[in-house]
């Protein structure tokens, strides 16, 4: 036991794609007929899903949704961490109810705008906030506000890091250590090279090396790595890259989109992390588009003292939709009633559960898997040890199985995040929901690897 056959592999594959194209009649026809999107999608990573074409949703609710055959899942993948809150929650839908009566749009404050800054002042301890709609703007603007105010140019992150779209961020180590374009980069406006310096993930050595240019503008990070598989930090990592920041007068700019599954104010609070410039998006919004940052004071005044006013608006940050009175509306709500410091204590004791369960059905057939967890997200890897940064992650991803496992899932009522193994828990997941994921995952472990 523990051996994976290919061609087993590739027998039950063929087994559950038929499976698929039987019980997904009205999503194929819904995708045969989308002439008018490219790629037949609304957005183009969504052909990465399993199966032959994707699952066409009728309504989701809570932690489910049921497709257009009429076929209920549980949903793990909750939007890849935008409907952590769960899909429509009562308290965030209400708001919105109520907001959309009142304007959507208008590029001027309202009232709900106060109460979220207070809200995410407590949650994550940094004093000022500015909106944006995702945390791809969020983080561009906060590189922005880092070079302007060092004078530097380049940005530091992490081996096969994941900071939305920005562009200084599609960068790996090749085998020489040089910074390079990530593979999977579509079209880069200059080589990464010139924007950016890569360190491997919890490597504190390679990132004083990279300060110690006084070129860096910032380091952008995740205090775990999330979206190459769960990477976790050493004991004393995070303090470490805090102090060789502010040896160097680099800004720390930590992006908490994903790792918000850590608690209510993220790893931030988890671990008494000091960031100059914090970064939130997805799911403080309860599904409405929407995106933080925060900053230090320091951070505060100096922005101030250097933005002149009859610039602001074409300093290359903002946006007329950003900071809207809906989104707004949803971030109050979600964050005071929602993504409660009880709910998250709940969803953390069913990610331990999921964990506890998964790892039970790797051990019985000996499978030279891993399960990691961070907070209330959890997720299984390819490789019997736990990566320490994001090249052993990257090296231990298997696309082939990797598709077969969601597809085995979704085939019996379960979706997972459709880029890695990802499980996440939200408000309204239950203790049902996670034992019938372990009774559906120990029966394909014993077909992969009996």
């Amino acid at each position: 036991m523990g051996a994976l056959d290919r061609d087993r592999l590739r027998q039950l594959t063929r087994r559950e794609d038929a499976r698929f194209l039987a019980t997904h009649v009205r999503s194929g026809e819904l995708s045969r007929s989308a002439t008018h999107l490219l790629g037949g999608v609304p957005m183009s990573w969504m052909v990465k899903w399993p199966g032959a074409h994707p699952v066409y949703v009728e309504s989701a609710s809570g932690a489910h949704f049921t497709d257009v055959d009429g076929n209920s899942y549980v949903d793990l993948c909750l939007g890849d961490t935008g409907a952590m809150a769960g899909h429509s929650p009562a308290a965030t839908m209400a708001a919105v109810r109520a907001q959309l009566d009142r304007g959507i749009t208008t590029m001027l404050p309202s009232a709900a705008a106060l109460d979220v800054s207070a809200e995410l002042a407590r949650h994550f301890g940094l004093p000022s906030w500015q909106f944006t709609l995702t945390a791809t703007d969020a983080n561009r603007h906060a590189l922005r506000y880092a070079r302007a105010l060092t004078g530097r140019g380049k940005v530091v992150v992490h081996d096969w890091c994941y900071h939305g779209s920005v562009d200084e961020t599609f960068a790996v180590l090749d085998g020489s250590g040089a910074t390079i374009d990530r593979p999977s980069s579509i079209g880069p406006a200059v080589p990464v090279g010139v924007t950016t310096v890569v360190v491997e993930f919890n490597d504190l050595a390679g990132l004083e090396t990279a300060l110690a240019t006084g070129e860096i503008a910032a380091v952008l990070m995740e205090p775990a790595l999330t979206n190459i598989g769960i990477v976790l930090p050493d004991p004393g990592y995070l303090a470490g890259v805090r102090e060789l920041t502010r040896k160097y007068g680099t800004l720390l700019i930590i992006d908490e989109t994903h790792t918000l599954c850590a608690g209510p104010g993220g790893s931030t609070a988890a671990e008494g992390l000091e960031p100059d410039v914090l970064v939130v998006g997805k799911s403080i919004g309860g599904g409405i588009p929407c995106a933080a940052f925060g900053l230090s004071a320091e951070v505060a005044a100096r922005i101030e003292r250097l933005v002149r006013l009859e610039d602001i608006d074409v300093g290359g940050i903002g946006g007329t939709l950003a900071g809207n009175p809906l989104s707004s509306a949803a971030m109050a709500a979600t964050l005071r009633e929602v993504l409660t410091d009880d709910a998250f204590g709940r969803m953390t004791d069913l990610a331990v559960r999921w964990t506890a369960g998964v790892q039970a059905a790797i051990d019985e057939v000996g499978a030279p898997w891993h399960v990691t967890r961070l907070g209330c997200r959890a997720e299984y890897g390819f490789s019997r040890d736990l990566p320490r940064n994001g090249a052993e992650a990257a090296a231990s991803d298997d696309f082939e199985l990797q598709q077969y496992v969601h597809l085995y899932a979704l085939n019996r009522g379960f979706l997972l995040t459709p880029f890695h193994n990802m499980a996440l828990m939200c408000p309204a997941t239950t203790g049902a929901d996670v034992d019938a994921h372990t009774e559906m995952f120990g029966p394909m472990m014993q077909e992969l690897f009996a």
